[in-house]
């Protein structure tokens, strides 16, 4: 399918945006071609390339051969009308592209008894690309010209070519090697692609005395409304002066440009047209989806600083409840010999009045037990288990917890002081079953790690802000979160049914009707990936555990009461822009690329500056609201560029993975131990 659209947009591509030629080196590299014939320079405008060194042949005195580039469009019929009107001919040198949109009209030129020539498929400078892309160019247009009329013809003019005696010695080659075609250059171009007004244009078409003459105008390109009125201006001036208007062929003396199509160019033809109309008809698509993307995204953008000013609101009149419960702090560890000692020392030194530290190692083959036992510190516990994972691990620790608020901690993350204190208040409410925590990226100095560090403050805090306000909460991070244990109980503990056992847990929680709310002021920092294939393990197995999650709770889609609001809340947002969005992300943005060759590149452009200018503003507010410095925000625009995709082919990859029924394994990240024992300053 991505085949496809490529080669959609790349055929398309060349269709819109005029040149699509070599690299400037290739083209410096025939400065050395074949010098252009004096001959051919001072000569006429008509040139058979078969006699590549002869001059051009000139029309008669009182002679007009009006030409028309760049069509077939939807101003060639009103050209048309005119030309018809004073019974005058004219030749039309047609882009192969473009015939497809108006087949009709190229019947009616034959109809006419005016001739149609080549004017290569996508419009490059011949000068500028290979002989073989110059012979797929040319013979392309040719069949598509078969097909519609069932006749080939011998007339060609190159894309931008004017005078014979501006020729270059690049043109020249490209004209040497075209075939045995009649290449039709101009004496005179009116410059109607330039718009300059109506008598500008019939003042440039315009012979001296009784001068015969090839007149370059234009039936496509863009607006050619100057073109058509000049026309009606022109040719009855001409008439009157004793000119006579006629075609290429007729004006130099031969019968006819045209030869019978084969069967076989005529199928080819057919072809050629029907890969073009179906490549249309795709970019028109992805332009639409292009704008509605962009439409969603700004409008999720704006819908979450609304639902986050809120949020702040209510979090600035909350504080921290007077009379506190005792808590039990449960740490699943395996392999944690690198954070664990961080981890457990800042949990210690929490300004909180009864609480626990209780470490569950998990079979650990490091020094992760030895590490914990050799630290001796008061309300510090260790609990062995054979390697189970980490929701047995959870499990394990809850069942052996002491008090009745139990918070659950990754082995990898530091605790500010005052973050017991802040996760804890928010239950002083009885209808709140869990709380979410403010995690923070620790190791940030890195490109990897600003990008994530953006991602933590700017997605997942205010879309957690938002769902808090909703009340259709989808996850408690890992990392810092508060439970009941009542709550705990009543969902059946941490469930090992999918990877992401954290959105697992807190979409069960809100089915059984607790809420669960996000406490801003309660960070913790935890060390995030530091390689893209870290990054990359770490978010395939978030992304296909959520959509796991989602699967296994999507009968709250049709429930009542609280886990209805749940599920027609928070599973159809996660569904549209965690999953269906970032699934046609890549099509998207190559859309964005494609335009950068075409008309609508400048459209296109001020599009995404649009949304990257939202997305700025958004973040602006997400630094303020999380007491973050703004200066890492010069990383944004190149997220948008290259850390955003990544994210769309982790979601790519596991929608595949869920297609094809692969079970996915744990991935567990390497830890480097880079966060001390204090938490980092915020910057």
């Amino acid at each position: 399918m991505l085949l496809l659209v490529v080669g959609a947009l790349l055929t398309v591509a060349g269709v819109t945006g005029g040149t699509l030629g070599e690299h400037p080196v290739q083209i410096a590299a025939r400065a050395g071609a074949t010098a252009v014939p004096s001959d051919v320079l001072h000569g006429g405008p008509i040139l058979d390339a078969t006699r590549p060194t002869s001059a051009g042949l000139r029309l008669p005195a009182r002679t007009i051969a009006l030409t028309f580039d760049d069509g077939p469009s939807d101003y060639t019929p009103e050209v048309l009308d005119v030309l018809e009107h004073y019974g005058v001919p004219a030749t039309f040198f047609v882009i192969g592209a473009h015939i497809g949109a108006h087949q009709s009209v190229l019947r009616r030129m034959v109809a006419h008894g005016d001739e149609i020539g080549v004017h290569t498929f996508t419009h490059p400078d011949l000068g500028a690309v290979s002989a073989s892309r110059e012979s797929v160019e040319i013979s392309t247009t040719q069949v598509a010209i078969a097909a519609v009329t069932g006749y080939t013809t011998d007339l060609l003019r190159p894309p931008f070519a004017s005078e014979p005696s501006s020729l270059t010695p690049a043109e020249w080659q490209a004209i040497s090697r075209a075939g045995p075609y009649r290449v039709v250059l101009t004496d005179l171009d009116s410059e109607d692609w330039r718009k300059p007004g109506v008598s500008s244009i019939v003042a440039g078409a315009t012979p001296s005395g009784d001068d015969g003459a090839v007149v370059m105008m234009h039936d496509g390109g863009g607006d050619r409304s100057q073109t058509v009125a000049a026309l009606k201006r022109f040719i009855p001036a001409m008439l009157a002066r004793g000119y006579r208007f006629t075609t290429i062929s007729h004006g130099i003396g031969v019968a006819s440009p045209w030869s019978h199509a084969t069967a076989w160019q005529r199928i080819r033809g057919t072809v050629v047209l029907g890969a073009v109309g179906m490549a249309n008809g795709l970019v028109a698509i992805l332009r639409l989806l292009f704008i509605c993307v962009g439409v969603l995204a700004v409008l999720r953008v704006l819908v979450l600083l609304i639902f986050a000013r809120r949020h702040a609101g209510r979090d600035a009149t909350a504080g921290p409840q007077s009379d506190l419960p005792g808590v039990s702090i449960i740490v699943p560890a395996y392999n944690e010999e690198a954070g664990i000692e961080a981890c457990v020392r800042t949990l210690l030194a929490s300004q909180y009045p009864q609480f626990e530290v209780i470490v569950v190692d998990d079979g650990s083959t490091d020094e992760t037990a030895s590490i914990v036992t050799d630290l001796g510190l008061p309300g510090l516990r260790l609990i062995h288990q054979d390697n189970a994972g980490k929701p047995a691990a959870l499990n394990t620790g809850i069942a052996d917890a002491r008090h009745d608020v139990l918070v659950l901690v990754d082995g990898d993350t530091v605790f500010e002081p005052d973050a017991l204190m802040q996760l804890v208040a928010p239950l002083a409410d009885p209808t709140v079953g869990a709380v979410s925590g403010n995690t923070k990226v620790g190791n940030r100095s890195g490109l990897i790690g600003r990008w994530q560090h953006v991602e933590y403050v700017i997605g997942f805090n205010l879309d957690r802000r938002m769902f808090d306000v909703l009340r259709c909460m989808p996850t408690v991070p890992g990392a810092i979160g508060a439970f009941r244990r009542r709550t705990l109980d009543q969902v059946g503990g941490v469930s090992d049914d999918t990877l992401a056992e954290d959105t697992d847990l807190t979409m069960a929680i809100c089915r059984a009707g607790w809420r669960v709310v996000y406490a801003p002021r309660a960070r913790a920092w935890t060390e995030a990936p530091s390689t893209l294939g870290q990054l990359w393990r770490q978010r395939y197995r978030w992304c296909y555990g959520t959509m796991q999650a989602m699967w296994k709770h999507r009968r709250a889609v049709i429930q009542r009461g609280p886990a209805g609001q749940f599920g027609r809340r928070g599973l159809p947002y996660l569904l549209l822009f965690q999953v269906l969005l970032p699934l046609l992300a890549p099509l998207i943005d190559l859309t964005a690329a494609y335009s950068l060759f075409t008309a609508d590149a400048r459209v296109l452009g001020l599009t995404w500056l649009g949304f990257l200018a939202v997305q700025f503003v958004g973040a602006v507010y997400a630094f303020r609201l999380d007491g973050e410095r703004l200066r890492t925000l010069w990383a944004l625009p190149l997220q948008q560029i290259v850390y955003r995709q990544l994210m769309y082919l982790v979601v790519v990859e596991s929608v595949a993975t869920a297609a094809y029924g692969v079970r996915l394994r744990w991935h567990k990240l390497v830890r480097t131990g880079t966060l001390e024992a204090a938490p980092p300053v915020l910057s």
